[in-house]
């Protein structure tokens, strides 16, 4: 099994759910970026973090 076997459709699952919500509720999805425009550097460099831990975290529990 390669690299893009995992990766590419891991990307795909990705961008699928990154555009559920603009899809479903435009109006919360952009209230929700509006807000996040404001954040400082810090916070949102906490909150990639996080993600990625959070992420890692379940790919270590589903293997």
């Amino acid at each position: 099994m390669s690299l893009s076997d995992i990766f590419l459709p891991a990307l795909a699952l990705m961008l699928v759910f990154e555009g559920m919500l603009p899809f479903l509720a435009p109006a919360a999805w952009r209230d929700a970026f509006s807000r996040m425009l404001r954040f400082k550097d810090g916070q949102l460099r906490f909150m990639g973090l996080m993600s990625m831990l959070a992420g890692l975290a379940l790919l270590v529990l589903t293997q």
